[in-house]
């Protein structure tokens, strides 16, 4: 039975989100957005990231060195090389996690979809 108290997707957004497919590289609203927020799951609302974490990793998909805490779950991807990432509250899919890679303290990048996510400015609360 449908859960009808997600929010409504475009064909694309089901298809990345529901699908597991992957935008464009460099084709995302958020790959090079840098402004004051909270990234929340487009299917669910629920919080993913805080801009805070984010950071220009150069690889055509918005990066993330962390989640907020519990929001993301980590799962092996079919192709057994890659590490799937998705919305720990509804399942959607969201993009792959690296690790090791230097870029942060971290050491993790995660790789998201725009269409995975909505933007909240922290101006309006989340």
């Amino acid at each position: 039975m449908a859960n009808n108290s997600y929010n409504p997707l475009t064909p694309q957004e089901k298809y990345i989100i529901e699908f597991k497919g992957t935008e464009r590289p460099f084709s995302g609203e958020y790959d090079a957005f840098y402004e004051d927020g909270t990234y929340i799951c487009r299917k669910c609302n629920a919080a993913l990231y805080s801009s805070e974490d984010k950071f220009n990793a150069h690889c055509g998909w918005p990066a993330f060195d962390q989640a907020i805490p519990n929001a993301v779950n980590h799962l092996p991807d079919p192709d057994g090389f890659r590490i799937e990432i998705e919305c720990a509250n509804c399942g959607g899919h969201l993009g792959h996690v690296f690790f090791g890679e230097g870029f942060t303290p971290t050491g993790a990048r995660h790789c998201v979809n725009s269409l995975s996510m909505r933007f909240v400015p922290a101006e309006e609360g989340q």
